[in-house]
């Protein structure tokens, strides 16, 4: 049976939609080390390598020291390594990134911001700040039915 273009389109967003909801919850220990200070972005985001040079960093993480115990960095290590990325996210350099905005996907998916929303705009959001538009970045969701752009002039 050959399914239209249609219903086959229609199946895989809410398939994918679906996957979406079924990630499981960001660990505790993550949410509480990392989200304490920016939303806790789900390991997806980055690939390993990346994460392991975050984690290395966290003495000088982009100019704070964030460093916490071996016992507590375990399994945030562990998520974020175990969930990471499949497709590398190195630089042109070959190096790892440390910036999820810096990634090729990340410019690709934001490439529809409205010019007042991006860095320069009268309305400017910082590109790390995922909750002014993806309403459940703190769970660690981003599907595109919960994202609602700022309203031109609404104060955040």
């Amino acid at each position: 049976m050959k399914l239209s273009i249609p219903v086959a389109a229609i199946l895989l967003v809410s398939s994918a939609s679906a996957a979406e909801s079924k990630r499981a919850p960001l660990p505790p220990a993550y949410v509480e080390e990392c989200g304490s200070c920016h939303v806790a972005f789900p390991g997806r985001m980055l690939d390993a390598a990346s994460w392991q040079a975050v984690i290395g960093g966290l003495s000088q993480h982009f100019g704070v020291d964030a460093s916490v115990d071996a016992k507590t960095l375990e399994p945030v290590r562990a998520y974020l390594e175990g969930s990471a990325r499949r497709k590398p996210t190195a630089g042109a350099d070959g190096q790892p990134l440390l910036r999820i905005t810096e990634t090729r996907w990340f410019v690709h998916e934001h490439d529809e911001v409205p010019s007042r929303l991006r860095p320069g705009g009268a309305e400017a959001v910082k590109p790390a700040e995922c909750g002014a538009c993806h309403q459940q970045a703190a769970t660690g969701s981003y599907a595109e039915r919960d994202i609602q752009m700022p309203r031109k002039g609404a104060t955040r």
